[in-house]
């Protein structure tokens, strides 16, 4: 059984029997964190769908970090999703917004995209709209890592409400998870070869014009159940309840 997942470049042609290096901080972690010896085994992704297992067979220390060498016994893809799915996520407070990325990566979401709604308490102005997606994106490797998925969700800028309205004009299904919809997300109808965006409005909930805005873009409302979740809870549930009624469609 494989010990830990570690993400690094993987060469463009990878067989059983050749060699991957792990170096700087994924190595580190392996070496000083994880203290995994020689001869464990270790799971490597390029975080793109490819992967490969196999023991350590070597560790190599310098002044410039440690390098792992790690023999591949065997290789490793993730099949595309089936559906895609996106998340368009209103900034949660700072304090919770870590756990909705990490939660939605825990259970499938392909990408998020963080969403500046009319209500969200969060605000990512100036550099710290890029810190704070680099965070994001931190975070969602991380989950990725832990839940031991061979892809890590890709997370975007900050878009507005207008720019939300455009990609739910883009083919797909555009979803908009609201707590006053009539019709509950058990009705929801994903198909494997359909691309799936889902809003998550914020704590505040989705104002009536964007709401307004994004029905007219094409997008319909579904309820996740009798009671309201947290923004930082709804993604994940919402992504859940795609994976779930996708594989029960098959």
């Amino acid at each position: 059984m494989s010990d830990g997942f570690f993400l690094t470049a993987l060469p463009d042609v990878v067989t059983p029997g050749s060699r991957v290096e792990l170096t700087g901080a994924e190595a580190h972690h392996l070496v000083a964190v994880r203290r995994l010896k020689a001869g464990e085994s270790v799971t490597l992704t390029d975080g793109r769908g490819r992967g490969v297992r196999g023991p350590i067979r070597s560790i190599a220390r310098d002044g410039g970090g440690p390098t792992v060498s790690v023999e591949v016994v065997d290789v490793l893809s993730a099949p595309a999703p089936a559906p895609f799915v996106s998340v368009i996520q209103a900034l949660p407070k700072s304090d919770r917004a870590e756990l909705a990325v990490d939660l939605m990566t825990e259970l499938g979401v392909d990408r998020i995209v963080p969403w500046q709604a009319a209500r969200s308490i969060g605000r990512w102005r100036g550099d710290r709209a890029e810190k704070s997606r680099a965070k994001w994106a931190a975070t969602a490797r991380a989950a990725a890592l832990q839940s031991r998925r061979l892809t890590v969700p890709e997370v975007t800028d900050l878009v507005t409400t207008a720019q939300v309205a455009q990609l739910l004009r883009a083919p797909g299904l555009p979803v908009v998870m609201h707590e006053t919809a009539a019709t509950p997300v058990t009705q929801l109808r994903p198909a494997a070869d359909v691309p799936v965006t889902l809003v998550i409005g914020p704590e505040g909930g989705i104002a009536p014009d964007e709401l307004a805005l994004f029905e007219a873009a094409g997008a319909r409302t579904y309820c996740l159940g009798p009671t309201v979740l947290r923004t930082s809870t709804a993604g994940a549930v919402a992504v859940a309840s795609v994976r779930l009624l996708a594989e029960l469609a098959r």
